[in-house]
Protein backbone atom coordinates (compact mmCIF):
# COMPACT_ATOMS: atom_id res chain seq x y z
CA UNK A 1 0.00 0.00 0.00
CA UNK A 2 1.32 3.45 -0.95
CA UNK A 3 1.79 6.06 1.75
CA UNK A 4 1.72 9.70 0.67
CA UNK A 5 2.45 12.68 2.90
CA UNK A 6 2.54 16.46 2.38
CA UNK A 7 1.58 19.71 4.07
CA UNK A 8 0.93 23.43 3.62
CA UNK A 9 2.14 26.22 5.90
CA UNK A 10 -0.45 28.51 7.53
CA UNK A 11 1.75 31.61 7.20
CA UNK A 12 -1.20 33.54 5.80
CA UNK A 13 -4.39 33.06 3.83
CA UNK A 14 -3.92 30.48 1.07
CA UNK A 15 -3.38 31.68 -2.49
CA UNK A 16 -4.46 30.29 -5.83
CA UNK A 17 -0.81 29.22 -6.13
CA UNK A 18 -1.22 26.98 -3.07
CA UNK A 19 -4.27 25.42 -4.68
CA UNK A 20 -2.86 24.88 -8.18
CA UNK A 21 0.59 23.84 -6.97
CA UNK A 22 -0.38 21.61 -4.04
CA UNK A 23 -3.96 21.11 -2.85
CA UNK A 24 -5.43 20.38 -6.27
CA UNK A 25 -2.82 17.66 -6.66
CA UNK A 26 -3.65 16.24 -3.20
CA UNK A 27 -7.28 15.84 -4.29
CA UNK A 28 -6.19 14.24 -7.57
CA UNK A 29 -4.02 11.70 -5.72
CA UNK A 30 -6.86 10.93 -3.33
CA UNK A 31 -9.03 9.89 -6.28
CA UNK A 32 -6.31 8.14 -8.31
CA UNK A 33 -5.05 5.95 -5.44
CA UNK A 34 -8.11 4.88 -3.40
CA UNK A 35 -6.09 2.16 -1.63
CA UNK A 36 -3.26 4.46 -0.53
CA UNK A 37 -2.81 5.99 2.92
CA UNK A 38 -2.67 9.80 2.92
CA UNK A 39 -1.32 12.18 5.55
CA UNK A 40 -1.98 15.85 4.78
CA UNK A 41 -1.07 18.22 7.58
CA UNK A 42 -1.13 21.91 8.42
CA UNK A 43 2.57 22.74 8.83
CA UNK A 44 2.27 25.22 11.70
CA UNK A 45 5.71 24.42 13.15
CA UNK A 46 7.32 25.46 9.87
CA UNK A 47 5.39 28.72 9.82
CA UNK A 48 7.06 30.01 13.01
CA UNK A 49 10.50 30.23 11.39
CA UNK A 50 9.39 33.84 10.87
CA UNK A 51 7.57 36.06 13.39
CA UNK A 52 3.84 35.35 13.66
CA UNK A 53 0.96 37.02 15.43
CA UNK A 54 -0.41 34.28 17.69
CA UNK A 55 -4.09 35.06 17.08
CA UNK A 56 -3.60 35.38 13.33
CA UNK A 57 -1.65 32.10 13.25
CA UNK A 58 -4.40 30.31 15.17
CA UNK A 59 -6.98 31.61 12.67
CA UNK A 60 -4.82 30.61 9.70
CA UNK A 61 -4.33 27.06 11.03
CA UNK A 62 -8.08 26.52 11.23
CA UNK A 63 -8.57 28.15 7.83
CA UNK A 64 -6.05 25.89 6.08
CA UNK A 65 -7.66 22.78 7.59
CA UNK A 66 -11.10 24.00 6.48
CA UNK A 67 -9.85 24.80 2.96
CA UNK A 68 -8.35 21.33 2.62
CA UNK A 69 -11.87 19.97 2.99
CA UNK A 70 -13.55 22.75 0.97
CA UNK A 71 -11.16 22.06 -1.94
CA UNK A 72 -12.12 18.38 -2.03
CA UNK A 73 -10.06 16.39 0.48
CA UNK A 74 -12.31 13.82 2.12
CA UNK A 75 -11.63 13.19 5.85
CA UNK A 76 -13.01 9.69 5.33
CA UNK A 77 -10.27 8.95 2.79
CA UNK A 78 -7.29 10.95 4.10
CA UNK A 79 -5.75 11.91 7.44
CA UNK A 80 -5.87 15.69 8.02
CA UNK A 81 -4.11 16.99 11.12
CA UNK A 82 -2.14 19.83 12.71
CA UNK A 83 1.61 19.20 12.72
CA UNK A 84 2.25 20.59 16.23
CA UNK A 85 -0.36 18.26 17.75
CA UNK A 86 1.88 15.27 16.98
CA UNK A 87 4.96 15.60 19.29
CA UNK A 88 6.86 12.97 17.30
CA UNK A 89 7.46 15.53 14.53
CA UNK A 90 9.68 17.59 16.83
CA UNK A 91 11.25 14.52 18.41
CA UNK A 92 12.29 13.02 15.10
CA UNK A 93 13.22 16.48 13.85
CA UNK A 94 15.95 16.65 16.49
CA UNK A 95 17.21 13.22 15.44
CA UNK A 96 17.39 14.47 11.86
CA UNK A 97 19.29 17.59 13.01
CA UNK A 98 21.77 15.22 14.64
CA UNK A 99 22.08 13.32 11.36
CA UNK A 100 22.58 16.36 9.12
CA UNK A 101 25.57 18.69 8.75
CA UNK A 102 25.52 22.49 8.94
CA UNK A 103 26.83 22.80 5.39
CA UNK A 104 23.88 20.80 4.09
CA UNK A 105 21.45 23.14 5.85
CA UNK A 106 23.21 26.25 4.57
CA UNK A 107 23.02 25.07 0.97
CA UNK A 108 19.22 25.04 0.97
CA UNK A 109 18.01 27.58 -1.60
CA UNK A 110 15.00 28.67 0.44
CA UNK A 111 17.23 29.35 3.46
CA UNK A 112 19.51 31.54 1.33
CA UNK A 113 16.50 33.38 -0.09
CA UNK A 114 14.84 34.07 3.27
CA UNK A 115 18.14 34.94 4.93
CA UNK A 116 18.76 37.49 2.19
CA UNK A 117 15.39 39.15 2.84
CA UNK A 118 15.74 39.21 6.66
CA UNK A 119 18.33 41.78 7.66
CA UNK A 120 18.28 40.92 11.36
CA UNK A 121 16.62 38.58 13.83
CA UNK A 122 17.17 35.42 11.77
CA UNK A 123 15.95 32.42 13.77
CA UNK A 124 17.90 29.19 14.17
CA UNK A 125 14.86 27.28 12.89
CA UNK A 126 15.18 29.03 9.54
CA UNK A 127 18.43 27.12 9.11
CA UNK A 128 17.35 23.79 10.61
CA UNK A 129 13.80 23.48 9.27
CA UNK A 130 14.82 21.04 6.48
CA UNK A 131 15.58 18.53 9.23
CA UNK A 132 12.03 18.93 10.55
CA UNK A 133 10.74 18.61 7.00
CA UNK A 134 12.61 15.33 6.67
CA UNK A 135 11.03 14.16 9.93
CA UNK A 136 7.56 15.09 8.63
CA UNK A 137 8.06 12.62 5.80
CA UNK A 138 10.07 9.83 7.42
CA UNK A 139 7.79 9.63 10.46
CA UNK A 140 5.03 8.11 8.35
CA UNK A 141 7.16 5.73 6.25
CA UNK A 142 5.99 7.66 3.20
CA UNK A 143 7.11 6.13 -0.07
CA UNK A 144 5.72 8.98 -2.23
CA UNK A 145 5.89 12.73 -1.63
CA UNK A 146 4.07 15.13 -3.99
CA UNK A 147 6.43 18.05 -4.58
CA UNK A 148 6.83 21.11 -6.72
CA UNK A 149 9.96 22.31 -8.45
CA UNK A 150 11.02 24.33 -5.39
CA UNK A 151 10.86 21.29 -3.09
CA UNK A 152 13.16 18.96 -5.03
CA UNK A 153 16.20 20.00 -3.00
CA UNK A 154 14.43 19.32 0.30
CA UNK A 155 13.35 15.84 -0.75
CA UNK A 156 16.87 15.05 -1.92
CA UNK A 157 18.13 16.00 1.54
CA UNK A 158 15.41 13.87 3.16
CA UNK A 159 16.52 10.87 1.12
CA UNK A 160 20.16 11.53 2.03
CA UNK A 161 19.38 11.74 5.76
CA UNK A 162 17.27 8.57 5.66
CA UNK A 163 20.04 6.65 3.90
CA UNK A 164 22.72 8.01 6.24
CA UNK A 165 20.69 7.05 9.32
CA UNK A 166 19.92 3.59 7.91
CA UNK A 167 23.60 2.99 7.15
CA UNK A 168 24.67 4.06 10.63
CA UNK A 169 21.97 2.50 12.79
CA UNK A 170 20.37 -0.19 10.63
CA UNK A 171 17.39 0.00 8.31
CA UNK A 172 14.82 2.20 10.00
CA UNK A 173 13.31 4.58 7.48
CA UNK A 174 11.67 4.16 4.10
CA UNK A 175 13.59 6.24 1.54
CA UNK A 176 10.82 8.23 -0.18
CA UNK A 177 10.44 8.85 -3.89
CA UNK A 178 9.17 12.15 -5.35
CA UNK A 179 5.77 12.38 -6.98
CA UNK A 180 6.17 15.16 -9.50
CA UNK A 181 3.25 15.98 -11.78
CA UNK A 182 4.52 17.76 -14.89
CA UNK A 183 0.98 19.01 -15.55
CA UNK A 184 0.81 21.04 -12.33
CA UNK A 185 -0.04 24.66 -13.12
CA UNK A 186 2.40 27.19 -11.70
CA UNK A 187 1.22 30.74 -11.29
CA UNK A 188 3.76 33.47 -10.55
CA UNK A 189 3.55 36.75 -8.65
CA UNK A 190 1.19 39.22 -10.33
CA UNK A 191 3.62 42.06 -9.58
CA UNK A 192 6.78 40.20 -10.64
CA UNK A 193 6.18 37.23 -12.99
CA UNK A 194 9.74 36.03 -12.46
CA UNK A 195 9.00 35.25 -8.78
CA UNK A 196 6.85 32.59 -7.15
CA UNK A 197 3.44 33.78 -5.94
CA UNK A 198 3.74 34.07 -2.17
CA UNK A 199 1.24 34.99 0.53
CA UNK A 200 4.11 36.52 2.53
CA UNK A 201 4.73 39.14 -0.20
CA UNK A 202 4.36 42.71 1.12
CA UNK A 203 2.43 43.71 -2.01
CA UNK A 204 -1.14 42.40 -1.63
CA UNK A 205 -1.75 42.82 -5.36
CA UNK A 206 0.94 40.23 -6.12
CA UNK A 207 -1.23 37.27 -5.12
CA UNK A 208 -4.82 36.02 -5.35
CA UNK A 209 -6.23 34.50 -2.18
CA UNK A 210 -8.63 31.56 -2.31
CA UNK A 211 -11.04 33.59 -0.18
CA UNK A 212 -10.76 36.85 -2.14
CA UNK A 213 -14.05 38.34 -3.32
CA UNK A 214 -14.68 38.08 -7.11
CA UNK A 215 -14.33 41.85 -7.65
CA UNK A 216 -11.03 41.91 -5.77
CA UNK A 217 -9.71 39.04 -7.90
CA UNK A 218 -10.75 40.92 -11.06
CA UNK A 219 -8.99 44.10 -9.89
CA UNK A 220 -5.79 42.21 -9.06
CA UNK A 221 -5.73 40.52 -12.47
CA UNK A 222 -6.40 43.83 -14.24
CA UNK A 223 -3.46 45.43 -12.43
CA UNK A 224 -1.07 42.50 -13.01
CA UNK A 225 2.30 43.20 -14.63
CA UNK A 226 2.39 42.27 -18.32
CA UNK A 227 5.14 42.78 -20.92
CA UNK A 228 6.47 45.76 -22.87
CA UNK A 229 5.31 44.79 -26.37
CA UNK A 230 1.75 44.29 -27.63
CA UNK A 231 2.13 40.75 -29.01
CA UNK A 232 0.10 38.13 -27.14
CA UNK A 233 1.75 34.71 -27.13
CA UNK A 234 2.81 32.07 -24.61
CA UNK A 235 6.54 32.37 -24.00
CA UNK A 236 7.62 31.90 -20.39
CA UNK A 237 11.20 33.00 -21.04
CA UNK A 238 10.68 36.14 -23.13
CA UNK A 239 7.12 37.08 -22.11
CA UNK A 240 6.73 35.98 -18.47
CA UNK A 241 3.99 38.50 -17.68
CA UNK A 242 1.59 37.51 -20.48
CA UNK A 243 2.44 33.80 -19.99
CA UNK A 244 1.59 34.06 -16.30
Amino acid sequence: MKRIVSGVQPTGALTIGNYLGAIKNFVKLQEEYPDAEFFFFVADLHSITIAQDRLELRKNIKEVAALYIACGLDPNKVNIFIQSEVPAHNQLGYVMESTAYIGEMERMTQYKDKRGRQVEGIKTSLLTYPALMAADILLYDADRVPIGEDQKQHLELTRLLAERFNNQYGKTFVVPEPYFDEKILRIKSLSDPLKKMSKSDDNERSYILLLDEPNRIKNKINSAVTDSDTTIRFDEENKPGISN
